[in-house]
Order: C-alpha cells, then sequence, then structure tokens
C-alpha cells in the first residue's frame, strides 16, 4: 500500500477514533464490552480498505450488496456519531461556561445520540439506493427555433453501477427512463465503478435504453480510474453514442441544435485527451445553440464564454447531505446542486442518478432521473 493510500485510511479513522475517545470511553460498560464495540467500530471505519482487499480498489467494493449496504449504513453511522458528539461536547463546554461548573453528560443522551446517528445513516443509505423518481426541469434557451419548444430530454448520471447499483438497479433505471417519454437521453459520466469483466452483466440493461433521438453520453471521471478503452468500446457496444470532445446536430425540419461533449478533467492524469471545447465544437453550424454535457461543473464559466447556452453537468451528487453541501462548493467553483445562470447560459447539475458506493448517503438531497424541457424565449 502507497503512502498516500495509507493516509487515505487512516483519515477515515480519525472520527471513529474521536468517537472511541468521545462517546465510547465514557459509557459505564465493561472493559470487554468497549473492547468489543471498538472493534466493531474501527472495522465500520475501515471500510474502504476492505473495499480495496475486495478488488484492488476502494471504488469497487466485490462483496454481496446486502454486506456492501450494511457497511455504508455502519460507517454512515460513525461519521454521523462524530458529528453529533463534538456538537454535545460544544454544547457541554457553553453550559459550563455559563454556569462555572462541571457538567456531567449522563449515558443516556450518549445512547441517545447513537441512536440517531444509527436511524439516520439507515435512512440515508435507503433515500441513495432507491431507484429516483423522475424530477421536471424547464430550461429557457436563448435561441432556440420553435420547433425545439418542448423538446424533452432524460438525463442520467453518476450511475455508479456496481455491487450497490446491479442489473436489476440498472433494469429499473432504464424502465423508468424509457417511460419518461423523452426525445433524447443523455448520460453525463460515471457510469461504473469496477473494470468491464466485474460490471458486465451490471451495465447489459443499459442497452435496452430507447429515444426518439438516440442515447448520447460522455466519459465521467470514475471511468478512467479503471480501463477507459475497455470502457468506451464497451458502451458503444451497448448503443451510447459517445461525444468525447466531439458534438452531433440534432434536427426538426429546418431547425438546428447542437449537443457537445467533452471529456473529463482527470483525462490527463492516465495519458488521456481532457476536455477540449474548442475540438468538440469545430465545425458546428453558426448561430445555432449548443447544449453541452460535461461531467463536472467546475468549467462552467469557460463553457459560458464561449457561447455555450445550456451545459448538463453531475459529478458532485449534490452534496448527498444537506449542509455538506458548502463543503463540495470550493471544488467545484460554487456549483454543486441544480439551476445556474452563468453570463448568459444556463447550468444545471444533477443531483445523480445514483453515488459512489464507498458512501451512500442522502439526507436531504434526493437522487433524480431527470426529464428536461427546452423552451424558446418568450
Amino acid at each position: 500500500m502507497t503512502g498516500a493510500n495509507a493516509i487515505f485510511h487512516l483519515f477515515f479513522a480519525v472520527p471513529c477514533l474521536f468517537v472511541l475517545a468521545r462517546w465510547l470511553w465514557p459509557l459505564a460498560l465493561t472493559p470487554g464490552v468497549k473492547a468489543c464495540v471498538a472493534v466493531v467500530l474501527l472495522i465500520a471505519s475501515q471500510y474502504h480498505l476492505w473495499s480495496r482487499f475486495s478488488s484492488g480498489s476502494v471504488f469497487a467494493p466485490e462483496m454481496p450488496r446486502a454486506v456492501v449496504i450494511l457497511f455504508n449504513w455502519a460507517f454512515g453511522a460513525v461519521l454521523l456519531l462524530a458529528v453529533f458528539q463534538i456538537a454535545l461536547d460544544l454544547g457541554t463546554l457553553a453550559v459550563m461556561a455559563a454556569r462555572r461548573s462541571t457538567v456531567m453528560v449522563p449515558d443516556g443522551v450518549r445512547y441517545a445520540i447513537a441512536t440517531i446517528a444509527a436511524l439516520l445513516a439507515a435512512w440515508g443509505v435507503w433515500n441513495a439506493i432507491r431507484v429516483p423518481p423522475v424530477r421536471d426541469v424547464e430550461i429557457v434557451v436563448p435561441g432556440l427555433s420553435s420547433e425545439f419548444d418542448g423538446y424533452r430530454l432524460v438525463q442520467l448520471t453518476d450511475l455508479h453501477i456496481s455491487r450497490l447499483f446491479p442489473g436489476g438497479w440498472t433494469r429499473a433505471v432504464v424502465d423508468r427512463a424509457n417511460a419518461a417519454g423523452a426525445d433524447l437521453i443523455v448520460v453525463t459520466g460515471d457510469f461504473i465503478d469496477g473494470s468491464v469483466a466485474m460490471r458486465r452483466s451490471d451495465v447489459a440493461p443499459l442497452a435496452d435504453l430507447r429515444a426518439p433521438d438516440g442515447v448520447y453520453a460522455i466519459p465521467g471521471n470514475h471511468e478512467y480510474f479503471f480501463d477507459y478503452g475497455d470502457w468506451m468500446r464497451h458502451l458503444t457496444g451497448l448503443g451510447m453514442r459517445m461525444l468525447p470532445n466531439a458534438h452531433t446536430v440534432l434536427r426538426r425540419g429546418d431547425a438546428q441544435l447542437v449537443l457537445a461533449g467533452v471529456t473529463d478533467l482527470s483525462a490527463p492524469g492516465v495519458g488521456q485527451a481532457g476536455p477540449d471545447l474548442d475540438t468538440a465544437l469545430a465545425g458546428a453550424p453558426a448561430g445555432v445553440p449548443v447544449l453541452l454535457l460535461d461531467h463536472q461543473p467546475k468549467e462552467a464559466r469557460r463553457a459560458a464564454a464561449r457561447g455555450v447556452a445550456v451545459q448538463l453537468s453531475g459529478h458532485t451528487h449534490g452534496g448527498m447531505i444537506r449542509g455538506l453541501d458548502r463543503l463540495v462548493a470550493p471544488a467545484n467553483n460554487g456549483f454543486v446542486s441544480g439551476r445556474y445562470a452563468v453570463g448568459g447560459m444556463t447550468l444545471y447539475v444533477n443531483n445523480g442518478t445514483a453515488l459512489w458506493p464507498g458512501f451512500a448517503l442522502r439526507l436531504g438531497v434526493p437522487s433524480e432521473l431527470t426529464r428536461i424541457t427546452l423552451r424558446t424565449a418568450r
């Protein structure tokens, strides 16, 4: 294991160590019981280490789905308990300062925050792994021809097809997307977690995605964590029309709409071509609105400056937990969830159809299968 990997796993051990010191140690339990609870908590905190042992990657836990769900629940409960214990400690310090005397926290309070953490984690995992409902969004597109007024597309993103989101889940998403009655289906990256050999049967239902104008897609950063070339060939074989720094022209009679895509910002790190909007738009008809697929939203201002009308992104998972979005925002230039006006461009950041199986919790930030209706400016 490299030094960077060791630091990664130690980082996730810190909340657990805090829980052991500030929540478990003060409880009136026998040393044997405390030792057993401590071992369970430490095992839960090292979920990503067990994932690495199972597949060689923290991004692909190759364990039975029930075990992956259990680990996500336990890992999430430990993190939430650490947060609640910090809040309890700060509240206790405030009371002590006000009273100018020592305050003892009853064991019942500690058990209560642990129960709340466990229940919230269970609710968060359930929200994360469900098949999301259709979310309707309307976007006004400057310069859009009246022939495209009411044009509908379904955006899927961050599917993270894996042991947590297996073939049965994928089939349900495909059925729901097909039933949405869209003219076009787009997938804005992060199809998978795992190699083609690991995920072949789980991604197979994607071949049944259907829309009159086809199914177009771009890679996300997770495609580069495995064999990018293998995945691009396999996804193309499933009927995905990939747009890596490329575009196509959609038509309604004489009216046109440019659909463009770029590769992911992580691509150069593995020797692949990085996102290049100029290349993607080379040869595109002038004066026609551009709808851009870009997995990460952070470069939205550059796209707006280039004259893009609408950008569809994912990647952030909406922050997953309300309040956590403020921590996610700086790494994404402030773009985390929903609609943003960026110059004259509309950016829509999808919360994700699923999310990374290494931290599958959603609290107050629902997953979405998004049906977008384009409207002409009135």
